[in-house]
C-alpha cells in the first residue's frame, strides 16, 4: 500500500512543491554555473531505474569538460569547478532531480541511480537495488555514502528494498538534512566523487 499508492503521492506532492519553492534559491548557482561552464547548467546522463529500466538524471553541471592531449575527460579533481565544490558541498546539484520525481522516475528515498555500465557487474543480490525507485537519498548516503565501500553500499540498498516503509523514509529524510548541515560523505578517501565500481571480488 504504502510503496505502490502512499509514496508516490506523497513524492509528487513534495517534489512540485519544493520545486517551485526553490526557483528563486537556484537562480543563483545557474548563473554562476553558466559562467563558469561557459553555458552549460545542467549534467543530464542515462541511469538504470525501477527494474533497469533507463532515464535520464537531471543534475546541476560542477565539472566542466576538459580533455587531455589524447582527448579523454582529465580526472574529476581537475574538472571540479569552485562554483560546482561549493553546489555539491550544500547538495544543490540534486535540486533538478526533483523533475526526475514529478515524473515518476525517481523517488525522494532509495538507492541512488548508478551508471548503466554497472547493470552488467551486480550479482543477484546487488541487482535487487531495482527493485524499487532510484531515490535522490537513500539509506547508503545516510550511512557514509562516498565514503564507505561499493560492498557495503549495495548492502544498504538492499537493506533498504527489503525493510522500505513510512517511518523508515522520515529517517532517511532527517538524517539527509542532518549530512547536508555538517557536509558529510561527499568524497571518498581518494576521489572528489566514488571510484568507480568494477565488479564484485
Amino acid at each position: 500500500m504504502y510503496r505502490h499508492f502512499i509514496k508516490p503521492a506523497f513524492d509528487f506532492i513534495f517534489a512540485l512543491l519544493l520545486l517551485v519553492l526553490s526557483l528563486p534559491i537556484i537562480l543563483f548557482p545557474i548563473i554562476l554555473l553558466a559562467v563558469a561552464n561557459r553555458g552549460k547548467i545542467f549534467f543530464i546522463q542515462p541511469r538504470p531505474g525501477l527494474y533497469g529500466k533507463i532515464f535520464h538524471v537531471i543534475k546541476f553541471k560542477t565539472m566542466n569538460d576538459e580533455i587531455d592531449k589524447q582527448g579523454s575527460l582529465l580526472p574529476d579533481e581537475k574538472r571540479l569547478t569552485n562554483i560546482g565544490k561549493f553546489i555539491r558541498a550544500t547538495s544543490l546539484d540534486e535540486i533538478p532531480q526533483l523533475v526526475n520525481v514529478i515524473k515518476g522516475e525517481m523517488s525522494f528515498v532509495g538507492p541512488r541511480p548508478l551508471l548503466v555500465e554497472y547493470l552488467s557487474l551486480y550479482n543477484k543480490k546487488q541487482m535487487r537495488r531495482h527493485e524499487v525507485k532510484p531515490g535522490i537519498t537513500g539509506w547508503a548516503q545516510v550511512n557514509g555514502r562516498n565514503t564507505i565501500s561499493w560492498r557495503q553500499k549495495f548492502e544498504y540498498d538492499v537493506w533498504y528494498v527489503e525493510n522500505q516503509n513510512f517511518l523508515l523514509d522520515i529517517k532517511i529524510l532527517f538524517l539527509t538534512m542532518l549530512k547536508v548541515f555538517k557536509s558529510e560523505g561527499i568524497s571518498s578517501s581518494t576521489s572528489v566523487t566514488m571510484e568507480k565500481f568494477t565488479g564484485n571480488e
